[in-house]
């Protein structure tokens, strides 16, 4: 169990701790043909520093969520994350 638990998150494109995901649409060509394709997230793998643990931590972030630790603070936006059950 713990073994799927890491290949998990390891190989998914979500956001940690907004839960942003790839979404879905069409492209669509000149003569308004209409094929499937996927919108992925903007993620980058960031590693932030909590003063309140004491600790280092990697999450997988999109830069929107990237712009909101900037204005609001790491803690906040994990303890946001904790409160909508996104991370534990």
């Amino acid at each position: 169990m713990l073994q799927k638990e890491v290949k998990s998150s390891v190989m998914s494109k979500v956001c940690e701790l907004t839960g942003k995901r790839a979404m879905f649409g069409n492209n669509v060509s000149f003569s308004l043909n209409r094929t499937r394709r996927r919108f992925d997230v903007n993620l980058s793998k960031k590693r932030f520093y909590i003063p309140e643990e004491d600790r280092w931590i990697t999450l997988k972030v999109s830069t929107r969520a990237l712009k909101s630790i900037n204005k609001k603070g790491i803690s906040a936006v994990l303890k946001e994350a904790r409160a909508k059950g996104l991370i534990k």
